[in-house]
């Protein structure tokens, strides 16, 4: 009847059934034999010994990270103010093409919120010649100004 399965003389379960379909002949029973028949003298013998046995891993340390680890953010922000103000007048001398130009210069605007900067970006948009990509710096430039002027009100 339902929920009835046959066993085996040994009271194991019987997972074939014919009725059933899709059901899978039973597995073989594992042998019953002792873990310790199968001594291997490279593990410990009990498993009480396993722990004992296992060393904790060193802590990995990379000279580089934790150097940098140990840089706080007020070092890494004057670090960031000195490379903006070394970088500002050679930007110019940089090889661009106007989209790499027009995203320097967003980068400087966005770093230093410096306004003064937009022109420039401006600029920039104006000598794109792909329309998709020029549409966007111009949504760009809008919202950097909508950002200076809610700024200022606010």
């Amino acid at each position: 009847m339902f929920g009835h399965q046959d066993n085996d003389r040994d009271g194991t379960q019987n997972s074939t059934n014919p009725a059933l379909p899709g059901s899978f002949p039973a597995l073989p029973s594992a042998p019953a034999d002792s873990p310790a028949d199968d001594f291997n003298p490279a593990l410990p013998n009990k498993p009480s010994e396993w722990a004992d046995n296992v060393a904790a891993p060193a802590p990995v340390t990379d000279p580089a990270t934790a150097s940098a680890s140990n840089t706080s953010t007020d070092e890494l922000l004057d670090i960031k103010q000195q490379a903006l103000s070394q970088l500002s007048p050679l930007v110019s001398h940089l090889e661009q093409t106007p989209e790499e130009k027009f995203r320097t210069t967003m980068m400087m605007i966005q770093a230093t919120d410096n306004q003064d900067l937009v022109k420039d970006a401006y600029a920039a948009a104006q000598s794109i010649t792909d329309e998709k990509t020029k549409a966007q710096a111009l949504l760009d430039i809008v919202n950097e100004i909508n950002y200076f002027t809610q700024h200022h009100q606010g």
